[in-house]
């Protein structure tokens, strides 16, 4: 039931039901403007949250096993930025689309789903915690200065500005640290409280992305996309996952890494987060061109959920044949 769960998502869901009920009725006026404000709140509130939740232990263990943790970040940071370069000449794609897949390959890895799928898969668990913490934690101060790098220039001109980098410290990095730093004080009432700050953490995302894609659909987000340009869309996001799925399993195995270190590589390597890139998205660039720019990232995140659900179930089932193997010598 839970790896149906891994690819059936109900969180993606719901951010559906968010892009529907933005195209059927969004926010505009003083409506929109008090979503903004909203959205705005969610996302401090977000990162708050992930201050409070990460341990100071877990970044000082980010340094060990070196070798796979400079793997992951390797691919996530560097090898997944020259695909994002890459799809920047397919011409068929409008502009917006183009800078949305850019700005996924940017992002940070996920957390929960990379460690549940390296659980199902047999592999490095503590290992997978550390990784994919180190990455999303490192990817607060990355993404941003990638962005401003990579998109700060060409068809995506005038997206980053003085504005939006002041949005990057007062809503994303003073709050994690100001979140990190109260972790003695309130890190137990998060702890036991996990799940229903969970629904906090969904629920702002669900909310920055109502907000979003309003602005899009206000600015004729439908009308300027055609049926055409969402399925070339997609055939490009199962390009690259399948790319860089193929570039993992091949990078751990030249640098010799364990089967179970291998699949930490490629289940933390491969992904990027929904969690962390929709936030993020809504500091850095206007609303009117969110909503777009995140689509690549919404298909993408449903996609590496498939893929991964798939592969972490073979590589369970391959691991407990090995394990039965040695236990019949």
């Amino acid at each position: 039931m839970s790896r149906l769960r891994l690819i059936l998502d109900p969180f993606l869901l719901l951010l559906i039901a968010m892009v529907v009920l933005a195209s059927l009725a969004p926010a505009h006026g003083r409506g929109a403007r008090v979503v903004d404000m909203a959205a705005d709140v969610g996302i401090v509130l977000l990162f708050f949250l992930h201050g409070a939740k990460l341990s100071r232990e877990a970044i000082w263990n980010g340094a060990r096993a070196w070798k796979l943790h400079l793997a992951t970040l390797g691919t996530t940071f560097a090898a997944f930025p020259l695909l994002g370069l890459a799809a920047q000449q397919i011409g068929a794609l409008p502009a917006t689309m183009r800078a949305g897949l850019l700005f996924l390959t940017l992002l940070p890895s996920t957390v929960q789903s990379s460690i549940a799928f390296t659980a199902i898969a047999r592999g490095n668990v503590a290992a997978a915690v550390v990784s994919a913490s180190f990455s999303n934690l490192l990817g607060i101060f990355l993404t941003p200065v990638l962005v401003a790098l990579l998109m700060g220039s060409g068809g995506t001109a005038g997206m980053i500005s003085l504005h939006s980098i002041e949005g990057i410290v007062l809503q994303l990095l003073l709050p994690f640290v100001v979140g990190h730093l109260l972790r003695p004080w309130i890190g137990g009432f998060v702890g036991r409280h996990r799940t229903m700050l969970g629904r906090v953490d969904r629920t702002s995302i669900l909310l920055i992305v109502y907000s979003a894609f309003s602005a899009a659909v206000v600015e004729g987000l439908w009308h300027k996309m055609s049926r055409a340009e969402l399925a070339l869309l997609a055939g490009v996001c199962v390009a690259m996952l399948v790319v860089v799925l193929l570039f993992t399993w091949v990078l751990g195995r030249a640098l010799g890494l364990a089967r179970e270190d291998a699949i930490v590589l490629q289940f933390c390597g491969s992904k990027k987060s929904l969690a962390s890139g929709v936030p993020i998205a809504g500091v850095l660039f206007p609303a009117s061109v969110v909503g777009p720019l995140i689509l690549p990232l919404m298909l993408f995140h449903q996609m590496q959920l498939i893929a991964c659900a798939l592969l972490a179930r073979h590589y369970g089932a391959e691991g407990e044949g090995e394990t039965m193997k040695e236990m019949a010598k």
